[in-house]
């Protein structure tokens, strides 16, 4: 029978752009992950989707592994050379995230770079319509990432999903049910944020979660504020940050939250590197035990 516990399954990230990413899932397989989300950079990099969704479905085998999803990370809105081909990932990626196994394509809005958030709502409906439409028809559903990057509401490069006051002018802008949000706490951490509630209101919008957290460094906002000399929040790995994961993964399934928690490494200060997969086989075996680690067996008696 179906093990309810997999209802929210723990992941990672696989980077689709490195030159054998089927060789890279399976050597991270038995470590125990049970989804996986392959992202492109930008651009494809001349990969072909197709051929790609083979490998993938040949390195999974007969794993008990999903495909939560795939991302897209760049600016779409823009005009350069780089963004008119995140704009045809995008396009292509839709198109085939069906080999996968996918039904969720997620990564940044894009921004009008050095302008005001609001300023890019325009082209973000003008972008965004027609690729909402183009998921619609293939069953696929868009989700944000709620990542700043280094971006605020006065200017920023790459995404305006970052804020929930965002959100809420995105989402007037082009009501699609199949757009919402790729969340995280993170990044919600860097803004002193709290992201608990951000779960009970926005459940509807939330299609896919990122394992990533943050660290709130306390002693330097006292001492020298925020964005100053020194960087006042750490991005982390899950178990190692601030968030009560077990609180977020119960709110998720109270709001009915059936997906992946799927692990964006690369970031933590400490677990980077040559201790990168230590890091995110400790935040693996965390997010279990926050879920739930053992098999549900009914008692046969």
């Amino acid at each position: 029978m179906p093990n309810p516990l997999l209802d929210i399954r723990i992941g990672t990230m696989v980077r689709a752009n490195l030159d054998d990413p089927a060789t890279y899932i399976k050597q991270i397989l038995p470590l125990g992950f049970e989804s996986i989300q392959p992202f492109f950079w930008q651009t494809l990099g001349g990969k072909d989707l197709p051929r790609l969704a083979g490998q993938i479905r040949e390195a999974i085998g007969d794993a008990d592994v999903s495909v939560s999803s795939l991302g897209v990370f760049g600016n779409p809105l823009e005009s350069g050379e780089v963004d008119r081909g995140v704009l045809e990932a995008w396009e292509t990626v839709i198109d085939n995230a069906h080999l996968f196994g996918a039904s969720t394509v997620s990564g940044f809005t894009g921004r009008l770079r050095g302008k005001k958030l609001t300023d890019s709502l325009p082209r973000f409906r003008e972008v965004w319509g027609p690729l909402a439409k183009r998921a619609a028809d293939k069953g696929v559903r868009i989700a944000f990432e709620n990542c700043a990057m280094d971006g605020n509401w006065a200017a920023g490069d790459w995404n305006i999903a970052h804020n929930p006051d965002a959100w809420e002018l995105m989402f007037n802008e082009l009501p699609d049910d199949n757009l919402g949000l790729e969340w995280e706490p993170c990044h919600q951490l860097v803004y002193l944020i709290d992201p608990m509630p951000q779960i009970r209101k926005w459940a509807p919008r939330i299609f896919h979660v990122h394992g990533k957290d943050a660290t709130v460094r306390w002693d330097v906002i006292r001492e020298h504020g925020v964005f100053g000399r020194l960087p006042f929040v750490q991005m982390r790995t899950p178990g190692f940050g601030d968030s009560d994961w077990a609180r977020v993964i119960s709110e998720l399934r109270l709001a009915g939250y059936k997906g992946a928690i799927d692990i964006e490494g690369w970031h933590d200060p400490v677990y980077r590197g040559d201790l990168e997969i230590t890091g995110q086989v400790r935040a693996l075996e965390y997010l279990k035990q926050c879920r739930g680690g053992a098999s549900y067996l009914p008692n046969p008696a």
